[in-house]
C-alpha cells in the first residue's frame, strides 16, 4: 500500500463525502462563475490539509458534520489565498495549469477569490461553534500577515533564516495548524490535546514549506514551477540562505541582492542555485525538516492510540519528508 493509500485507509469514506461537498461548494449557476470555479476543481490536488483535519477528528473522536464543514472551510480559505497570491504574484502558472488570472484576468480572479472566501465563511458558520469560526478568522488575518512580510522581506537586503521562519509559518504551517486544531477541536478534545495537534500540524506545515522549497532548486515539470522561480519573483529560501550566512562571497552576496531588488536575470540565477547546492543548502534544509519530524513525532508518540491512525500520521510524515513533487 502507497503512503498516500495509507494515508486515507482510516478515513476513506469521510474523505469522498469531503470531496463531494466541497465541489458542491464551488458551483454556482452564473456562467462565468461556474467557468471559473470549474476551472479551479480541474487542478484538485491531494487535498492534504483536510485529510489531516479528518484524521485528527478521527484520533480524538468521529468525523462529524461540523468536521467536515470547518475542514470545507479552511480548504476553500487556503484555496482563494492561491487565487490572490497568483494575482499578487503575477504567476502564471499553478500545478502545471494555468492560474486564473492568466486564463481569465485580475479582475476576474479577484472577485472570485472573494467568493470563494465568503463560502468559506458560509461553511464555517455552519459548524456553530464560535471556536472554529474565531480560528479560521484569525487562520486569514495570518495568511494575509504572511504574504505582507514576505513583500516586506523583499525590500530586507539582510539574509535573515530567522524571518524566513516567520513567513512560512505564517504562510503554510499556520494552515496545517489550523486543520489539526479544527479536527481536534471537532471531536471534542481536550484543551490540552487541541494544544498539542496545533504543535504537531505548525511542525508538518514547516516541513511541507522547506520540502516545497528544496524543489525550487531543481527541475521538474510535475512540480509546475521552473528552477529559481522563487529567486525570479525575489524570493531567498533557506538553502541559499544557508549558503550567504556560512559563505560570504561578495560575487554571490551581490546576486542575492539582485533577487531582492528583481533585478537578476536567468543565468544569474543558476548560479546562485549551483552555489547553495555546493555549499550544502540543500543538506541543510533537510536537515532541518528532519528536526521539525522530530518534533511532530512526539505528538503521534504520546496522543495518537488507534494504530490506524498511528500509520496514517506516521505515512503523512513520511510523505511529507520524502514527497518529490
Amino acid at each position: 500500500m502507497d503512503q498516500l493509500a495509507l494515508i486515507r485507509k482510516p478515513i476513506e469514506h469521510e474523505f469522498e463525502e469531503f470531496v463531494a461537498l466541497f465541489n458542491n461548494a464551488l458551483s454556482h449557476s452564473d456562467v462565468l462563475l461556474s467557468n471559473t470555479l470549474e476551472h479551479i476543481k480541474k487542478r484538485g490536488g491531494k487535498r492534504m490539509r483536510p485529510l489531516l483535519a479528518l484524521l485528527m477528528a478521527k484520533n480524538f473522536g468521529e468525523v462529524t458534520s461540523t468536521t467536515q464543514n470547518a475542514a470545507i472551510g479552511l480548504e476553500l480559505l487556503h484555496t482563494a489565498s492561491l487565487v490572490h497570491d497568483d494575482v499578487v504574484d503575477e504567476s502564471t502558472e499553478r500545478r502545471g495549469q494555468a492560474s486564473l488570472n492568466a486564463s481569465y484576468n485580475n479582475k476576474v480572479a479577484v472577485l472570485v477569490g472573494d467568493f470563494i472566501l465568503s463560502t468559506s465563511l458560509l461553511h464555517v458558520s455552519y459548524t456553530n461553534d464560535i471556536r472554529i469560526v474565531q480560528n479560521l478568522s484569525r487562520l486569514g488575518q495570518t495568511l494575509a500577515a504572511g504574504e505582507i512580510l514576505q513583500l516586506e522581506n523583499i525590500q530586507n537586503f539582510d539574509f535573515s533564516e530567522d524571518v524566513y521562519y516567520q513567513v512560512i509559518r505564517k504562510k503554510t504551517a499556520s494552515l496545517f495548524e489550523s486543520c489539526a486544531v479544527l479536527g481536534a477541536m471537532s471531536a471534542g478534545a481536550t484543551d490540552e490535546e487541541i494544544e498539542k495537534a496545533g504543535q504537531f500540524g505548525d511542525s508538518l506545515g514547516m516541513m511541507f514549506q522547506i520540502r516545497d522549497d528544496i524543489f525550487d532548486y531543481f527541475d521538474s515539470k510535475e512540480i509546475g514551477k521552473p528552477t529559481g522561480n522563487d529567486m525570479a519573483e525575489g524570493k531567498l529560501t533557506l538553502p541559499v540562505l544557508y549558503a550567504l550566512n556560512n559563505e560570504s562571497f561578495d560575487s554571490m552576496i551581490t546576486l542575492a541582492k539582485k533577487v531582492k531588488s528583481g533585478t537578476i536575470n536567468t543565468d544569474e540565477i543558476a548560479v546562485l542555485v549551483e552555489f547553495a547546492k555546493q555549499l550544502g543548502g540543500i543538506d541543510y534544509a533537510e536537515k532541518r525538516m528532519r528536526d521539525f519530524y522530530v518534533q511532530a513525532y512526539q505528538f503521534i508518540d504520546e496522543y495518537v492510540k488507534k494504530a490506524e491512525i498511528r500509520d496514517a500520521l506516521t505515512a503523512y510524515l513520511d510523505y511529507v519528508m520524502a514527497r518529490t513533487y
